[in-house]
Parts: structure tokens; sequence; C-alpha cells
């Protein structure tokens, strides 16, 4: 993850002083520290209402060096494996690529510094011009990563993690996708101004927390150069027009988005609500993102499905019990890796016979179980 030898042509003069009075702003909202719960088990209300007044929360030092390093190795053998162009049948030392054998769509590719919106979005973001020597295309998102790495897997099962989703979306909640974001250092793409959510905007039961949230674990930390920006508040307010915002502002530079600053293994928590995106990476800094999304079981539950990457369904009880399998696998993994830890509790098993049990074996019986991704 070397910077290129040739800088890339960078933003204006006037992106620094925007950078920098994001970063004093995003300081100012009091939403970030360690997870904490109260003496009865309970999310701190400190954490829940600064995540529901800003839309996302910064959860300080969850993961930590160890784990940290495994998850590294393992990102680290999954980009040397990736295929050394797009379509191509190998890696760049020649092995049989990673992913090629997969139905569902796992590998996405980009231009270096470019949008990966491909206008497709209201607004398109600036795409500086990379350096002379960067490859012509990179991946910049993967998804079905649990299917590739152990470390990955464990993380799921992050038990204080667990016991935030249950908190936020109840202690049946469910998956909805995860993901590695790869911002290599003049390389990184950008991704447009968006709000992820798609399926309950115009719903009588609409609320600020219907479309569920996604945490975003830090590998390497993030700057507000190489950051996903989020307009604090932004998840309270419907679906929003998005082009007349930008067309407001004057450019892509919203002024009231901050930048989301994190250190190596924070865990940031955001609801899929608020409007969000990132600028392409002419920085010297790396960031790699592990994604992991959840919903209410409400929202999912008799619903269509939205999701262009995976095969289209309606989420009955059976989808929504075996895509939940993942996270019984992810607690019983973490349980055997990390045995002073206390496994998180899912509800959904309590009293069952059925309980998804982790060996090595089942890591081959992942393989495409993000067809199952549920996306609303």
């Amino acid at each position: 993850m070397s910077v290129p030898g040739d800088a890339a042509i960078t933003y204006d003069s006037g992106m620094q002083d925007y950078l920098v009075a994001g970063e004093t702003r995003t300081f100012a909202l009091g939403n970030r520290g360690p997870i904490r719960f109260t003496d009865d088990g309970n999310l701190h209300p400190d954490i829940t209402e600064a995540y529901w007044r800003c839309g996302f929360y910064v959860l300080e030092g969850v993961l930590g060096a160890t784990e940290l390093a495994e998850i590294e190795v393992d990102v680290l053998d999954i980009l040397d494996r990736l295929p050394s162009a797009e379509g191509s049948p190998v890696d760049r030392q020649g092995r049989p690529a990673l992913a090629l054998d997969c139905e569902a769509t796992t590998l996405f590719w980009s231009r270096p510094l470019a949008d990966t919106s491909g206008g497709h979005r209201p607004f398109k973001m600036i795409e500086p011009t990379a350096a002379a020597n960067a490859p012509e295309e990179i991946v910049y998102l993967m998804l079905g990563t649990l299917q590739f790495s152990e470390a990955l897997l464990r993380t799921y099962g992050h038990p204080d993690l667990l016991r935030v989703a249950a908190a936020i979306n109840g202690p049946d909640f469910v998956p909805f996708n995860e993901a590695l974001i790869i911002k290599e250092p003049g390389l990184g793409a950008s991704f447009a101004w968006h709000q992820d959510g798609k399926t309950h905007w115009d719903s009588e039961d609409w609320d600020e927390g219907i479309h569920g949230f996604c945490f975003m674990g830090q590998l390497y930390g993030s700057t507000a150069a190489n950051g996903v920006w989020i307009v604090p508040g932004s998840h309270k307010r419907g679906k929003i027009d998005i082009k007349a915002l930008v067309a407001e502002a004057g450019s892509e530079r919203l002024p009231d988005a901050v930048p989301v600053i994190c250190a190596p293994g924070d865990v940031v928590i955001t609801n899929f609500q608020s409007l969000h995106g990132s600028f392409a990476n002419t920085s010297q800094d790396c960031r790699v993102t592990v994604n992991m999304g959840f919903h209410r079981r409400a929202s999912v539950l008799g619903v269509q499905g939205n999701h262009r990457h995976a095969a289209p369904a309606v989420y009955d009880e059976d989808h929504i019990a075996i895509r939940s399998r993942l996270i019984g696998y992810a607690i019983d993994a973490r349980r055997r890796h990390f045995p002073h830890e206390t496994p998180f509790d899912y509800a959904p098993y309590r009293g069952s016979s059925d309980i998804p049990v982790w060996d090595e074996k089942v890591m081959s019986s992942l393989k495409d179980y993000n067809l199952r991704d549920m996306s609303i």
C-alpha cells in the first residue's frame, strides 16, 4: 500500500482549509469515547443520546493490538490475492486470483481517485488526476468478506459491538452485509454524497433508525483527507435532495459536514440514513475500513430486497434465519479464539437446539453467503 512514486495532482488550496475546519467541527460534537455500559448492562445513555443526535458515534479503542494485527495479516493476504486487473484469472504473482468462482458480486473496481458512483448519484465528486505511474484500476470495495478471513469473522462476533447492535436495533437484530473499504494513498476513489437507506422512506412506520446502521472498524485509523464525512443530524431529515444541497453549497464541500477522525482500532457506528461521502484519497495515509451492517428484524421481515449485488428476494423467516447464522458462527469462532471474553448472547438462539458451531470446515460453507445479504 505504498504511495505511487509520482505525487497525484491534489485538490485546490482551499481544500486544506476545509479539512481543518471540518476537524474542528467534528471534535466539538461530543460523540466519541470508549464503549460503556451501565451497571444493569444497558448501553450508556450518553452514547445513545449522542448517536441519535448526530447519526454517528466514534467508539474508541474497541479493537486491541492483537486483534488488529490478526486482521491486518488477513487483509494484506486478501489484497495480495486480488486479480491483477479486472477480469484477470490470476493475481500479481500469477496465482489463481481471489473470488474468481464467486457467484455473488464481490469485487468493485474503479480508476484511481475517481468517483465510484460513475455519475449515477445526484452529484459527482471532483476526480483529481492520479500519478502517471498509478495502476489503471483498483479495487475499492469488497463484499462477502467473512468467507475469506477468520479474523474478520471473529471481529464480527465481538461481544461489545453486538451488545451495541442489540441496544440500537433490538435483541433480535439481523445482518445487512459485510465489506472492506480500501482507500490506498494516492489512489483511493471517492464516494459521492448519499444516504444508504432505500426502501422505507415513505413508510408510515418511518423513523430515524428504520434503515439500520453500519459499524466501521478502522485498521489504520482515518483522517479528514481519507475518511468518511457525515452531515450530523441528517438521519432525521428523511430523503434529502442532495443535488439541491450541493448546489446551495456551491461545491461538493458541504459546509455542515464533518470528517470521521479515528485511531487504529476505533469503530464508528453510522446510521444508514445519514448523508455521507468521502473524497478521493490524495493523502499519504491509507484507510482500510471493516464494515459490518445490521438491521432491525422488523425492518426486513416480509420486505422485498433492494440489493443489486445479491439475489432478489422477499426476506422471510427462513431467509433471515439462514443469513443470521453468520452471527452465530462468528460468536463461536470468537469464543474459541478469545476464551477470556464473555461471548455475546444472541437472543434468537436462546433455548435453541440448533446453535451454530464453528470449526474449520465451516469456512468453505460460507462461499457466496452474501447472496443472502439483506439490503433495504
